[in-house]
């Protein structure tokens, strides 16, 4: 029975297989640490493959250099042995939502969210620090003699603690800010689906640097704007030449050809919009058979190129026109201003593609009306945009005292969110930068419209006390009333506890607000914290011969003691790359605890002294559920040859589950 891996994926590893696939004669093997054979890539030969396209040494090229990049990337690629925990008892609604609070370092989770949710989510926004010198930035593993700088300069405990000011003085001002942010955006961009996008909130401290890396990352011609706000309705004048109102949201998109126009609102129903686009890439596009109106006499049309001016179009196929429709499947090549992706949708939508005459023209006829572009510029003259201080009123309203500095307005991030899911409201939303979790009750609020977005909030675990000692001003008065606030309800001084409070808060307030309208009772206002920790597995660090016999027994239970099934149950769906927020039923069979994932998913049973004739009753129940993947604790059969059968009793019963071990 093969084992799960329970950890993170070895980026590195991936991308030497994928290399390998391409260059099959550059993969070659190497002695790792331990002396064992592992696949390498030869660079010489590679090299050769690419040898009019290689840029080499100190040879001039276009790039953004700090140092750390090379570890910062590094870093992005780097498995980790942890996992995220259940934690039933600050969630709302956790056996039914399908929104999730993680607890912890946002890198770990990033990694951690990369089996389950890559090429999933639609939309990422962040807010991330500003490094103004009084922000806090995450510090992720220096070198050491950076990691001996900053634990003699007190900019570190001897614990670890990671989040300290990066003061203007530091040496590594930007460095340290870029290191920070590289990895993050790069492992966020795997998430992204193919047509999903990334806002990012800057001020002018870093935003020229952030369009470098964002540039470097999804790469210039995935830019799309960078948008200005204004952000108060006075100016700052702290900035001694200048009165500051406006901050900045930088937005890529994961690939530009598979993105529809940004909007919230519509007009002029039933405009025509061309399919072709003179300049963009040549691709096909697939029109299946009786989806395509056409204005024309029944006829045949035999594969021709019916390119024109700088219109380029090619019929590929034989074309039978019969009553109006394309009586079969068709194939057109041409500068197509929507993907596949785009053309699938809009059929699925019974939207109207219509071809009028020889040489093709195809136009899409936009049945709700025209899509109304939206302005990179947000102000209450534009939009009627929030404002900080709007937002500081809305946090006021909820928890009665100020008690977050600086967060952003909910229809700043309600304008963001529905400008990319008008056209699809079943999406998912993510935020690595949680902080009082903002996009939440926007994903809540903006979902009266019957949509089913969902969020991912990610938040590190600040210690409030730990952040007032180095406040001052106004951010020491707004902490205060935090550390006040969250003492009077009895939670730990955490800035996760705030946002998790204002999620429930704001859940409460928006049913109670809209307690009339229809199907408000299948809103969906919870979420399900999982907190990130080590990895449920016990470390090995002994070999064979350093063994005694009195260490035998403990390294037959390679499941932590503290770790419950609900635990192990978690970590298996992360392995597996299973949806976090899947329906999760527990039963008994045969006296044995055994959950359920969205009813046939997968199984999992981690009790102890599973017999044979358990065994085939599970069996038997995935067979009629069509069961996709059944778990068990490696030690957890009763005798070894009940072990030994398991797989052949799958493959009799219910051939086509997968079965596996932890």
């Amino acid at each position: 029975m093969e084992k799960l891996n329970m950890k993170t994926p070895n980026f590195t590893d991936e991308n030497i297989e994928k290399i390998a696939q391409i260059f099959p004669d550059c993969l070659t093997e190497k002695k790792d640490e331990n002396g064992n054979l592992v696949k390498a890539i030869d660079f010489d030969l590679l090299k050769q493959e690419l040898s009019s396209n290689i840029v080499e040494g100190n040879k001039e090229r276009y790039s953004i250099n700090w140092p750390g990049k090379k570890k910062a990337m590094l870093k992005a690629n780097e498995p980790i042995n942890k996992t995220l925990r259940p934690c039933v008892e600050e969630s709302v609604n956790f056996d039914t939502t399908q929104n999730l609070y993680i607890e912890g370092d946002n890198l770990d989770a990033l990694k951690l969210l990369q089996e389950s949710y890559i090429n999933k989510i639609k939309m990422i926004y962040i807010d991330p620090p500003y490094n103004t010198g009084n922000d806090f930035v995450y510090k992720d593993n220096f070198t050491k003699d950076v990691e001996d700088e900053y634990l003699e300069g007190g900019q570190k405990d001897e614990d670890g603690g990671r989040l300290v000011a990066n003061l203007d003085s530091n040496g590594r001002y930007h460095s340290d800010w870029l290191s920070m942010m590289y990895p993050r955006l790069k492992l966020a961009r795997n998430l992204l689906k193919d047509d999903g996008v990334i806002f990012i909130s800057i001020d002018d401290n870093e935003v020229h640097n952030l369009r470098k890396i964002c540039d470097d990352i999804f790469g210039e011609n995935n830019f799309v704007t960078e948008f200005i706000w204004e952000k108060k309705k006075k100016p700052s004048f702290l900035h001694r030449n200048i009165g500051k109102l406006s901050e900045y949201i930088l937005c890529y998109v994961k690939n530009t050809e598979n993105t529809f126009p940004f909007s919230i609102d519509t007009t002029t129903i039933g405009k025509k919009y061309p399919l072709n686009n003179a300049g963009n890439s040549i691709n096909k596009l697939i029109f299946p058979a009786k989806t395509i109106k056409f204005n024309m006499n029944d006829c045949e049309i035999e594969p021709q190129n019916m390119s024109e001016g700088n219109i380029i179009t090619k019929l590929l196929t034989h074309l039978v026109v019969k009553n109006g429709l394309n009586e079969n499947e068709f194939i057109l090549e041409g500068e197509w201003r929507y993907s596949q992706i785009k053309i699938n949708e809009i059929i699925k939508n019974n939207e109207t593609i219509v071809i009028s005459k020889i040489p093709f023209r195809p136009n899409h006829i936009k049945s709700g009306g025209e899509v109304k572009k939206m302005k990179n510029n947000f102000s209450p003259t534009h939009y009627k945009m929030e404002t900080n201080e709007d937002a500081t009123e809305q946090l006021i309203k909820l928890f009665g005292k100020e008690i977050f500095d600086t967060p952003k307005p909910l229809k700043l991030l309600k304008t963001l969110i529905k400008s990319v899911t008008y056209e699809n409201k079943d999406n998912i939303i993510l935020d690595f930068f949680s902080g009082s979790s903002t996009i939440a009750e926007a994903v809540i609020s903006l979902n009266l419209d019957k949509g089913n977005r969902k969020f991912i909030n990610i938040q590190v675990a600040e210690n409030l006390d730990t952040s007032i000692q180095t406040a001052t001003g106004k951010s020491k008065e707004v902490l205060t009333n935090a550390i006040t606030f969250l003492n009077d309800i009895k939670k730990p001084r955490l800035i996760t506890e705030i946002g998790k409070e204002r999620i429930r808060r704001a859940g409460k307030k928006i049913l109670e607000e809209n307690k009339e309208k229809e199907g408000i009772e299948d809103l969906d206002i919870g979420f399900r914290v999982l907190k990130i920790d080590s990895s449920n597995m016990k470390d090995v660090y002994y070999t064979p011969d350093t063994l005694t016999q009195s260490q035998l027994p403990g390294l037959v239970e390679n499941i932590k003691n503290d770790r419950s099934p609900e635990d192990l149950l978690f970590q298996v769906l992360l392995d597996w790359g299973v949806d976090l927020t899947l329906n999760i039923t527990k039963d008994k069979i045969n006296g044995q605890d055994v959950y359920f994932v969205d009813d046939n998913s997968l199984c999992a049973c981690f009790d102890k002294g599973l017999s044979e004739e358990f065994i085939k009753e599970l069996a038997s129940i995935s067979k009629e559920k069509d069961m996709m993947r059944v778990v068990f604790r490696d030690n957890g059969f009763d005798k070894d040859e009940t072990k030994d059968n398991v797989v052949q009793i799958f493959k009799q019963q219910s051939p086509t589950t997968e079965v596996r071990s932890i």
